[in-house]
């Protein structure tokens, strides 16, 4: 079964007040942080909310039917995952994939001496945890925010070996998607298990299934109910040794605490058979035009320069504007164009795309915009239309600063 693209999502034909006093349609270009949710995530809450009951312990007919709601939902993880039912993994849930990254950190033990290989394109989720718990050792880039297989096999071959290759499926910030197939390969062929940061690459392409472990998140894959995923083999997530923290906790998720997330794992499952149903390869064309049109549209404008790989990236694009701080072009869009955008603060990769010196780091920053299934060919019309005109001209009204959290806003007294 295919369905035609874009898709509408919640929320599109909202409108929102501009600082001009016109209202005009709200246009999400923020997908990498979250995206709306699909209508059958919806219906499928909808649907399931009266049937909703205690899944630890109930015995009535509500509990037994909200278990076996819950436990379909992570058969359907796995089977998205491409692990399958016959596999002996298994798909826990968290809240999101930070928590998911956190709580395999928790699960493998891992101590000071032992070494986690990961990138220099990771989200700061993929990082944070093993610099806490391992010893770090980091595969650089290029200017253009890339490395390959060879790279990362170079990391992998220093001493001590490491015990972790802990790699993103997709940039958040350029969209570029590591060549992952020849990087899990390396990684195995030195019996170096891995983890894939999936969350930005779970609502757009086919997960790896050669992956030992895989996290992905519901927030921006259209089912924005607060739920996550981390799968992997049984042993290590839910044998023998795992600690239950509280008395309520899931038996197939002996980490955590209280009642699980049963709504969040409905629409979740929702969302990936909508996902399925729509096709990988229709999904994939459809974005490969957005992404195109977003990049070729930015670099097109005058003084705008869009950081990463000029091709083979997913529907994001991250530009700056010389001359004009990044949060004010985002807020400038949002509050005379009504469009949804992302800025981006000092990341380490950041960094290296912008080719900043030690000293220009506190600077650093660029503008982010995102688009996926829901995006169609007169948004990025729009989008682009938008930014040439904040690039180009004097803003219509003054902006302040917020000194505490590095936002602009209209001046007091005008509508936005």
């Amino acid at each position: 079964m295919t369905t035609d693209l874009p898709v509408a999502l919640s929320g599109d034909q909202l409108r929102v007040p501009c600082v001009d006093g016109s209202q005009r349609r709200y246009l999400s270009f923020d997908a990498a942080a979250a995206t709306g949710a699909l209508p059958g995530a919806l219906d499928a809450v909808q649907a399931f909310t009266p049937w909703y009951a205690s899944v630890l312990g109930g015995a009535g007919y509500k509990s037994q039917a909200s278990a076996i709601a819950y436990e379909s939902a992570r058969l359907a993880a796995l089977t998205f995952a491409g692990r399958g039912t016959a596999s002996d993994d298994t798909a826990v849930f968290c809240r999101n994939a930070t928590e998911a990254i956190r709580r395999l950190a928790g699960r493998l033990q891992l101590s000071r001496d032992d070494v986690v290989v990961t990138t220099v394109a990771e989200h700061p989720a993929n990082l944070l945890p093993w610099s806490l718990t391992a010893t770090c050792r980091h595969v650089g880039c290029g200017r253009d925010g890339t490395f390959d297989a060879g790279d990362v096999a170079a990391a992998l071959d220093q001493w001590p070996r490491p015990a972790l290759l802990a790699v993103t499926g997709a940039s958040g910030i350029t969209g570029w998607m590591p060549p992952l197939r020849d990087i899990i390969e390396a990684a195995h062929r030195r019996g170096v298990p891995v983890l894939v940061d999936a969350a930005q690459l779970a609502p757009h392409r086919p997960l790896p299934a050669d992956a030992d472990f895989l996290v992905w998140s519901g927030h921006k894959m259209y089912a924005p109910f607060g739920i996550g995923v981390l799968a992997g083999p049984r042993r290590i997530l839910a044998g023998k040794g795992a600690a239950m923290t509280g008395p309520s906790a899931h038996p197939a998720e002996p980490d955590s605490d209280g009642s699980p997330n049963v709504i969040g794992a409905v629409a979740l499952h929702a969302a990936m058979e909508a996902l399925a149903g729509a096709g990988w390869r229709a999904i994939g064309a459809h974005e490969r035009r957005i992404a195109t049109s977003m990049r070729r549209g930015l670099a097109a404008i005058p003084g705008v320069c869009v950081l990463g790989p000029d091709a083979g990236t997913l529907p994001i694009a991250t530009f700056t504007v010389p001359g004009v701080r990044p949060a004010l072009v985002a807020a400038r869009l949002g509050a005379e164009y009504a469009i949804g955008a992302g800025r981006l603060g000092a990341d380490p990769y950041l960094i290296q795309l912008l080719g900043l010196g030690r000293d220009e780091v506190r600077r650093a920053g660029a503008v982010r915009v995102s688009a996926g299934i829901g995006t169609s060919g007169d948004d990025v019309r729009r989008l682009l239309a938008a930014v040439a005109a904040v690039a180009d001209g004097h803003a219509p009204v003054p902006y302040h600063e917020d000194p505490s959290t590095g936002e602009f806003f209209p001046a007091p007294g005008r509508a936005a």
